[in-house]
């Protein structure tokens, strides 16, 4: 006679082949919906998927097996280029894996590289990662890699700004988001910002390697805050004289500058009186 407990776990093990088997089934019968012309079925790529909410309960309480196995179908799915619309569903199936369970870090992140470098659907990848960040308030590598996409695909310097930010005040975050966070500042163009910051990071840099990338970025910020400076007080002495001064000190003979700046290392910037721009006489990264 069997023990209750016995009985307890033959039931376990019929309802993980149940559900292997029902998730084998769904992807033997994806495999032969794949071989139908796309052109005669329009949308044949993926068969219906329930969301994850009906897929909790039908899991029968294995949630991370089932995310786990349609995560596994979904990167073959996803590679497989005979599929022409194969990226139509990306954020739905990702979704799915996601509310299944919602502290399995893959799916978030692969899901959000194939959105990036496959469907080049940046919005797509925001949606998974925001998604990753939301069920993970405290892990740092969402906000991390939506900054990055930002900062490094979509050219949105706020917005990667914006996703820094957020990281950095996750526990556990790495130092070097903050410098990710000080260049994105730098190239929204918000230079008074980008040299409190870099310069913050500077002091309290914990090796001289820290410090060294800090003076390089403070040197490189101040050069662009005193060409800004030059460049404006040439164009108002064009204005006035119908030509660029000669050099830099004639700008400050006709009152258009106070003094002539120096770049961090304390050198005189080039000058050129043809364009009537100035430049450092090296680059901040070869210092």
């Amino acid at each position: 006679m069997k023990t209750p407990a016995a009985n307890k776990g033959s039931v376990t093990v019929l309802l993980v082949l149940a559900l292997a088997g029902a998730l084998a089934g769904l992807v033997t019968f994806k495999g032969l919906t794949d071989r139908v012309v796309r052109k005669k079925v329009p949308g044949s790529s993926i068969i219906y998927i329930p969301s994850g909410k009906f897929l909790k309960f039908a899991a029968f309480g294995f949630r991370p097996l089932a995310a786990d196995l349609i995560y596994l179908w979904a990167v073959q799915y996803f590679s497989t280029p005979t599929i022409d619309d194969r990226f139509q569903h990306l954020d739905h199936i990702f979704a799915i894996i996601n509310e299944l369970d919602p502290r399995y870090q893959d799916p978030y992140e692969v899901g959000a590289l194939i959105a990036v470098q496959e469907k080049r659907d940046v919005q797509a990848a925001f949606a998974i990662l925001d998604r990753g960040a939301a069920n993970n308030p405290d892990q740092w590598i969402y906000p991390f890699e939506a900054g990055h996409v930002a900062l490094m695909t979509l050219k949105d310097y706020p917005l990667a700004e914006k996703y820094f930010t957020q990281c950095m005040k996750i526990p556990g975050a790495p130092d070097f988001v903050e410098r990710l966070r000080a260049n994105a500042i730098f190239k929204k163009g918000d230079l008074r910002t980008s040299w409190e910051t870099w310069l913050d990071i500077f002091k309290q840099a914990p090796d001289e390697r820290t410090k060294k990338i800090a003076s390089n970025h403070l040197y490189n910020v101040k050069a662009a805050i005193d060409r800004a400076a030059l460049g404006d007080a040439a164009a108002k002495y064009r204005e006035r004289f119908g030509r660029f001064p000669a050099n830099l000190e004639e700008l400050v003979r006709t009152g258009f500058l106070r003094e002539v700046p120096k770049d961090l290392d304390g050198k005189d910037y080039l000058y050129d009186p043809g364009t009537g721009l100035a430049k450092t006489a090296i680059s901040p990264w070869k210092r």
